[in-house]
């Protein structure tokens, strides 16, 4: 059998913390390992149970999510990190990617999202928001020309098929996935994210994840 995918919560909202650890231990695969209420408990328990998905809240006394994802940049853990957030704060959310996050659920997003992001970091991939990875798709329209400025340098210019991909990408959705909702064949995709690649300058798709975040603020 495989190992199960052992998780701990910090939050500092028991009811939710309490319910959510009760929800997730229902469910197959997962071991539920603990459940704190800040930053300082959460990194005692990594260093100390090497859980493999931690379930993190950003806004939590002393040792904010932020803080606590900044420490774990720098210790270089192999946990990885989803943040669990009410706030659609862009920015606040492009920080904790940058910071090392390998997911963001909201926490109004149905229980069912969670699990499915649980499953796709712990297999190494990253997961956004699809209400956010959304805003992807304004890249692809021109921005109004900015008076008595000097003009913006250019951005790599991407086909309509290209940024739903990008998009796609974004939300952790897999090739053979991707190709299904563009009614495609996998080596399509494949052939475009080669291209997206190249004109990104970005190597895998983790890079692109990031790149689609970022420019979510643009």
């Amino acid at each position: 059998m495989e190992e199960p995918i052992r998780i701990a919560i910090a939050d500092d909202h028991p009811a939710f913390r309490d319910g959510l650890f009760e929800v997730l231990q229902l469910e197959d695969g997962f071991e539920l390992i603990a459940k704190v209420s800040t930053g300082a408990e959460i990194l005692a328990v990594i260093e100390q149970q090497h859980p493999h998905i931690v379930l993190l809240d950003l806004s939590m006394p002393g040792m904010d999510g932020l803080a606590t994802l900044r420490h774990l940049r720098d210790t270089g853990t192999t946990t990885r990190v989803i943040v669990l957030t009410a706030s659609e704060d862009r920015q606040c959310l492009v920080q904790a990617m940058q910071l090392g996050a390998s997911g963001i659920v909201l926490k109004q997003d149905q229980t069912g999202l969670l699990v499915k992001s649980i499953r796709r970091v712990h297999a190494g991939e990253i997961w956004l928001n699809p209400s956010t990875t959304s805003a992807v798709m304004q890249r692809a329209e021109p921005e109004p020309p900015r008076p008595e400025s000097r003009p913006a340098e250019p951005r790599p210019r991407l086909t309509r098929r290209e940024t739903e991909v990008v998009a796609m990408v974004a939300q952790g959705l897999r090739n053979r996935e991707i190709a299904d909702r563009m009614f495609i064949s996998e080596q399509t995709v494949k052939n475009h994210l080669r291209a997206i690649f190249e004109k990104l300058n970005v190597g895998d798709r983790l890079e692109l994840a990031l790149y689609a975040v970022h420019n979510i603020l643009d």
